[in-house]
């Protein structure tokens, strides 16, 4: 099989006619650069969050280590100073302090479940001395007073440290009793 004589050179010089079916030529119109959002901090972001990622790892292998630790060497080995055991401070005994308050009429106004400071105040030939006795103590009751007893003061009944009662009722045999509420 031969080829047909070319009809036109295949030099540069000469264009070659367009077909039929090709549209006609025309420029490109001119684009703007495309953009990528984010491109220009993305090696600082991949960085911080390396960061948090390496943190992480390692906050993740130092939990592994202490509960992979040694279980058989006592509380040293599990990342507790080896020093004195923290010792635990012993539960306060609270007991029912019945207290006669020398003002009848400041009593009317407690109710229980309030906190009070108790004050022991004597009397001397040079003046009055007052100290307090309790600090804080809850009323935890308010009995109905006598009738009969209307000069010796009210009773009202306190729960306090053992020790703190121990003071109330020394202080009640040498000096007049008074509230003042917190």
């Amino acid at each position: 099989m031969s080829l047909p004589p070319p009809l036109l050179s295949s030099s540069p010089a000469v264009p070659h006619p367009p077909a039929v079916d090709a549209p006609a030529p025309c420029e490109i119109p001119h684009f703007a650069p495309v953009r990528v959002r984010g491109g220009r901090f993305r090696l600082q972001r991949l960085v911080r969050h390396r960061r948090r990622a390496v943190a992480a790892a390692l906050a993740v292998t130092a939990a592994a280590l202490v509960a992979a630790g040694p279980r058989d060497a006592g509380p040293a080995a599990r990342g507790h100073p080896a020093a004195d055991p923290v010792r635990g401070h012993r539960a306060v005994r609270m007991v029912a302090a019945p207290v006669r308050i020398s003002d009848a009429e400041t009593v009317r106004l407690l109710r229980p479940g309030d906190r009070v400071d108790v004050v022991a105040a004597q009397e001397t030939a040079a003046g009055g001395d007052a100290r307090v006795v309790a600090r804080g103590a809850r009323v935890t009751k308010v009995p109905e007073p006598l009738e009969d007893a209307s000069g010796s003061g009210a009773l009202v009944v306190l729960s306090v440290p053992r020790s703190t009662a121990a003071h109330l009722a020394a202080a009640s045999t040498t000096a007049r009793l008074a509230v003042i509420v917190c």
